[in-house]
């Protein structure tokens, strides 16, 4: 411990422990996504993030730990910003695409979360089953939509029976499989996924999958 204080007071920055986890997990999250668990590297995460080796293994136990909680601060990023959304504050057809279109825009502007969420699939959900606080904060995002259903099943908009967690699994998946994939379906489809039109077109698309799939049919 003596010499991780050693170390600290010779950098450059005053001794800021909040603001040097800061920094390794968010050199962590570039590391992690690019080259998952076994391929990321220690040294390369500390050069990145400006600290020594030993304050990372001090902060966090070592690779696993701290790619775990990566994992737990990408997911919990996500969710904080879902829930900033105020869904409960909208009609139920509003609330219900807005959390489309955030979705969509998360996917896209986040491209670090899809390749963390593949890279931990390839590896079973290993690390993500070890964490309690992903199973809370996942508890919420299923109870949101949930309400949003309820809601539109009691001012008559939407129809009854539909299971919020296959609609989660669908809208998730319509634009995850979409972004994940361009690159190869632009060569099966002879079409640049990739671009603005083509993006914008698959937000119709999803906006008006998910409404389908839930709007009462009109008598």
């Amino acid at each position: 411990m003596d010499d991780i204080k050693k170390r600290e007071k010779g950098s450059v920055r005053p001794r800021n422990p909040e603001a040097t986890q800061r920094r390794i997990l968010v050199a962590a999250r570039q590391e992690f996504a690019r080259k998952g668990l076994a391929g990321a590297r220690v040294d390369v995460i500390a050069r990145r993030a400006r600290a020594n080796k030993q304050l990372l293994y001090h902060y966090f136990g070592g690779k696993d730990g701290l790619y775990l909680a990566v994992l737990e601060a990408a997911y919990g990023d996500i969710r904080e910003a879902e829930g900033a959304l105020d869904l409960e504050h909208l009609d139920p057809v509003r609330a219900l695409r807005r959390l489309v279109e955030f979705t969509w825009e998360y996917y896209l502007k986040n491209p670090d979360f899809l390749a963390l969420v593949n890279h931990e699939n390839l590896g079973k959900a290993r690390h993500f089953r070890k964490s309690e606080r992903l199973v809370e904060i996942h508890g919420l995002f299923r109870k949101r939509l949930a309400e949003i259903l309820k809601r539109g099943v009691r001012e008559g908009v939407f129809r009854k029976g539909i299971d919020a967690d296959q609609l989660n699994l669908t809208m998730a998946a319509i634009g995850y499989y979409y972004l994940t994939n361009r690159y190869t379906n632009s060569i099966i489809f002879g079409l640049d996924l990739g671009t603005s039109a083509a993006l914008d077109a698959r937000l119709a698309f999803n906006l008006e999958t998910v409404l389908r799939l839930v709007l009462k049919s009109p008598k």
